[in-house]
């Protein structure tokens, strides 16, 4: 059972769980941007929460199956076509053999994924199946699809049921975000004033955003390192602040250390949502103290346990 690439999108990669345990390595988590709508599209599917899947960025694919499997698409806002006939997001869907899957611009959002029954079959790397693009391994070898591949289906449960995700459990996505964030180990090196600029301002996702981080538009902050500031070790959601001023935060491919002080850390309550981030969103981020911060990351999971077991994997 295979799926061929007719066109392979902007960028489009398999992903799955991140990469646990290798900081210490260098090796990023990797693994999917927004890992709640990939485990979303796994659970239509009977499939482990983080199966392998394909994760479309801001313009999708076409697809042609070369067999009847079933699939599911969650993520951004985009419009989907199976066949030639409009698709849902959020259901069970069955695909024909012969039958041709095309996903247009994302809308809202940046990211969309597209899981299959069974999952995809994928080059497994230090615990992981995601493609990490800036060394070359993972996915499928190690790069973002192109016209003309054949992705290998896994063996698939023939009495898929279909499912839909029932309402509240779906995500809304829109240009505007709110954010929460800690302190830092560099927090310090900022006044007061500072401070409050992080989190009063209206900040604007800038045109260098993708898996590896994004540029904060806004006001410039200062804060003196000297120069002299050794690298330190980095998480997706650490926001840094270069020395001119521009904060940038990182995300699921940044690498393990970096040497720019660490203003801020994006609590991992909502971390799982560096993946929607788009160029020219609107964000906000909400100061917590770590308590709290923890506290909201178990309210999230107990939210989502009762469609999601296991969610504890995922976010």
């Amino acid at each position: 059972m295979s799926v061929e690439v007719l066109a392979p999108g902007l960028q489009t990669t398999i992903q799955a769980g991140a990469r646990v345990g290798m900081r210490h390595l260098g090796v990023p988590a990797s693994g999917a941007a927004d890992p709640l709508s990939l485990a979303l599209a796994n659970r239509l599917l009977g499939n482990d929460l983080l199966a392998p899947a394909l994760e479309v960025t801001l313009v999708g694919p076409t697809l042609r199956f070369n067999a009847p499997t079933a699939i599911a698409l969650t993520g951004g806002v985009a419009q989907a076509t199976l066949g030639g006939e409009p698709i849902e997001f959020h259901s069970t869907i069955i695909a024909k053999q012969g039958d041709e899957l095309a996903i247009a611009a994302v809308e809202i959002g940046t990211r969309v994924y597209v899981a299959f029954a069974g999952g995809l079959q994928a080059q497994e790397m230090l615990g992981s199946c995601s493609t990490y693009m800036a060394a070359g391994f993972g996915g499928h070898q190690g790069r973002a699809l192109v016209e003309g591949d054949v992705l290998q289906l896994q063996k698939q449960n023939t009495n898929t049921d279909v499912a839909r995700t029932p309402q509240e459990y779906r995500p809304a996505f829109s240009s505007t975000w709110a954010l929460r964030i800690c302190r830092s180990a560099e927090s310090d090196l900022l006044q007061d004033e500072q401070l409050g600029e992080l989190t009063n301002t209206n900040w604007i996702i800038g045109r260098r955003a993708d898996r590896m981080g994004m540029q904060l538009d806004g006001p410039m902050i200062s804060v003196s390192s000297d120069g002299r500031m050794p690298s330190a070790p980095v998480f997706p959601g650490t926001i840094q602040c270069p020395g001119n001023g521009s904060p940038f935060m990182l995300s699921v491919d940044a690498g393990t250390t970096g040497g720019y002080p660490r203003i801020a850390q994006l609590a991992r309550v909502d971390r799982h949502l560096l993946g929607q981030l788009c160029s020219g969103d609107h964000v906000r981020f909400l100061p917590r103290r770590p308590q709290e911060a923890i506290d909201a990351l178990h309210a999230k999971h107990n939210y989502w346990r009762e469609w999601l077991p296991g969610i504890e994997r995922v976010i």
